[in-house]
């Protein structure tokens, strides 16, 4: 099945080689401005702000203001908001009042342009934050993370097209290997996404050491965006976004 593409802000989401990611994972405003001026230097595809690390997270004139100041040097630079909760592996103790709180005004305040949502949060959450979302013309990524194993292949499939029908634009898993085969069915699933259920871009990764492979072979398994550091690392098994570039420069396929 083909994959329609998304473009945003001419990243177009979906085609060629899978766009790099860089997350901001610092505590204050000044080093988060400091590091994504530093990060642009390295051109990556798009930024993610984890404000989940961010010590002004639950001020959200604090954030707002972050948010306007991150705009202003990043320039069409895609943007990523991100709130990752301690469930899923983030930072942010946090009720599901005030997360919707805080992306309905972040999505509001014209200055990002992805939304990441976790799936699984609550019961209605995806759909409700997805049309608000859209309603500001912001894209959903849609996210769900499992720290402590890899589920079955039919499961993750499942979870990708369960976000896709309740509004997101880029359904995203990400999933820890304990062995080998984990990897293999992360991949698997992936690729069976792509070319059976989905018609959006998918972002997919197996974490850790094991799972490194995978962020580096999404052109050929069907993930649209892998992330990369430029300092440190947001999950396990990132790796630095010079040699990413050369990995997939090395993976890329000339399809034409």
């Amino acid at each position: 099945m083909q994959t329609d593409i998304l473009n945003v802000r001419g990243v177009h989401f979906g085609a060629g080689k899978p766009k790099i990611c860089v997350p901001i994972v610092e505590r204050n405003r000044e080093t988060i401005l400091s590091f994504a001026e530093k990060a642009l230097d390295k051109k990556p595809d798009l930024l993610e702000l984890r404000v989940d690390w961010f010590e002004g997270l639950y001020n959200i004139e604090a954030v707002i203001s972050l948010l306007k100041d991150l705009r202003e040097i990043i320039a069409d630079t895609v943007l990523l908001f991100t709130i990752r909760t301690s469930n899923e592996g983030g930072e942010a103790d946090i009720n599901v009042s005030d997360y919707k709180l805080i992306c309905e005004r972040a999505c509001g305040s014209g200055y990002i342009d992805l939304l990441d949502v976790e799936a699984f949060m609550e019961e209605g959450l995806l759909d409700d934050i997805c049309e608000m979302a859209h309603q500001n013309n912001v894209y959903v990524v849609a996210s769900n993370h499992d720290f402590e194993k890899t589920p079955e292949k039919q499961e993750i499939v499942r979870r990708l097209q369960y976000m896709d029908e309740h509004g997101a634009d880029i359904p995203k898993i990400a999933v820890m290997p304990t062995k080998e085969r984990d990897v293999l069915a992360l991949l698997s699933a992936t690729l069976q996404y792509k070319e059976e259920c989905g018609m959006k871009p998918v972002i997919t990764m197996s974490m850790g050491k094991l799972g490194v492979l995978s962020r580096m072979s999404g052109e050929v398994f069907g993930s649209a965006v892998t992330f990369a550091t430029a300092g440190q690392a947001s999950a396990p098994g990132q790796i630095g976004i010079e040699e990413m570039k050369n990995i997939l420069d090395v993976l890329h396929l000339d399809r034409q």
